[in-house]
């Protein structure tokens, strides 16, 4: 199938695959990731072959417009099959939600930056960094973008690249926040500045401008994001890019979380089922408090897990009535989103405390997925201290300070 021409929005495409097929090849990963988590870990990136292996499975097509040979589906299609990837490797769980949600993103452009990127070639990766680091300089048709970015994960796979930045030169209003579609002749991909304690199989290097012109076709002002009204919906009209881009975006990266998690589960119990303490002589699968920390990690990460799928079936009705979602609700998803990966490394934290020994070794199979966990958190989409006055200040009717919701 080919992007070459597109087709009209929601058009019925028999090619797309069962969202039971996709799942399905995801967790069948799950193997093949656990063998090459090492090497993505020391390599510090995601090795070539499991990204197309991704590639040829369509799974980077699950968000991308039908016009250009996606799959137009539900989001917690996406979002089973990030955890499924997680579970194996959370690295590359990691740059396959980044990876992944960013066809979204780009349906939210004007159609003609769409098909500068998918025109010749629908599988082609982007990547993204949003810090708001640039140097933007507004000039007639565009801008002149320069500047260097942290944290572009999977950006060695990418062709393209999304980044952040500030126009101050509004004629008098506002900061106008934006991100810049750049292809990759006008960057570079700064190989060597990842050097991190988790999620170090990510590739998330830095990235570097040295001004650029970028067309105005090829921004997305936050703005637009923010209120659903983008140019990529006069091309793109069906239900799926009517929900606000960030809520889509903040479970990109708190998702893989949930692998990371039943990785770190599955491995408690597989110590567990072995251990016997050489000090007391105490065996840990008589330790009930090892089992009350494992059941509780198994029940609240199903907890947060079905909040997680109840949300975007939420999100996905008001989107195919075409309705506004309430500010509120907007808030709230934010909040619990930004709490995932805190909550569940805290869950695993309970574990390790009681594993001993055992789990300080670098070869004991809970430490790769504890310290991807404890690594999530940085990410600033991953900090609920941001989101808690949205949450009370929307319910007493007024405006979010933080609109990134």
């Amino acid at each position: 199938m080919t992007g070459a021409i597109a087709r009209p929005s929601g058009e019925a495409d028999a090619g797309v695959p069962s969202a039971e097929s996709l799942i399905a090849k995801a967790k069948a990963m799950i193997p093949i990731l656990r063998e090459r988590a090492r090497a993505c870990t020391l390599g510090h990136d995601v090795p070539k072959e499991s990204v197309e292996e991704m590639k040829e499975a369509g799974f980077f097509r699950i968000l991308q417009p039908k016009r250009y040979g996606g799959y137009e589906m539900h989001p917690n299609v996406f979002f089973e099959v990030q955890k499924a990837l997680a579970e194996g490797c959370m690295s590359t769980g990691w740059i396959y939600g980044v990876l992944g949600c960013h066809p979204y993103e780009l349906a939210l452009f004007h159609d003609e930056a769409q098909k500068e990127v998918w025109g010749d070639n629908p599988d082609m990766l982007v990547s993204s960094t949003y810090q708001p680091v640039g140097k933007v300089e507004k000039v007639e048709g565009g801008f002149y973008l320069s500047g260097r970015w942290g944290f572009s994960s999977g950006s060695t796979h990418c062709g393209w690249v999304l980044l952040g930045a500030i126009n101050f030169d509004t004629d008098g209003g506002p900061p106008d926040m934006r991100t810049f579609l750049l292809p990759r002749s006008d960057y570079q991909v700064i190989e060597g500045t990842w050097d991190v304690f988790g999620l170090q199989g990510t590739g998330s290097f830095d990235i570097l401008v040295e001004r650029v012109f970028v067309p105005e076709h090829r921004t997305h002002r936050a703005a637009d994001g923010f209120a659903c009204k983008n140019p990529g919906q006069e091309a793109n009209t069906g239900p799926l890019y009517r929900m606000p881009w960030a809520q889509l975006f903040t479970r990109s990266v708190s998702s893989a979380a949930f692998g990371g998690a039943r990785n770190a589960i599955n491995a408690a119990i597989e110590i567990m089922q072995s251990r016997v303490s050489t000090n007391t002589g105490k065996a840990s699968k008589a330790d009930p408090n090892l089992h009350a920390a494992i059941a509780r990690a198994i029940a609240e990460t199903s907890e947060m897990d079905l909040t997680h799928r109840t949300t975007f079936n939420e999100l996905m009705d008001y989107a195919e009535r075409n309705e506004a979602i309430p500010m509120e609700r907007r808030a709230l998803f934010a909040y619990q989103s930004a709490s995932v990966v805190r909550r569940l490394a805290d869950l695993v934290d309970d574990m390790v405390k009681l594993l001993g020994g055992r789990a300080v070794y670098m070869s004991s199979p809970i430490l790769q997925p504890w310290l991807d966990l404890h690594a999530a958190r940085a990410h600033v989409a991953n900090d609920p201290a941001n989101r808690t006055s949205d949450v009370v200040g929307t319910m007493l009717g007024e405006s979010p300070a933080f609109t990134f919701i």
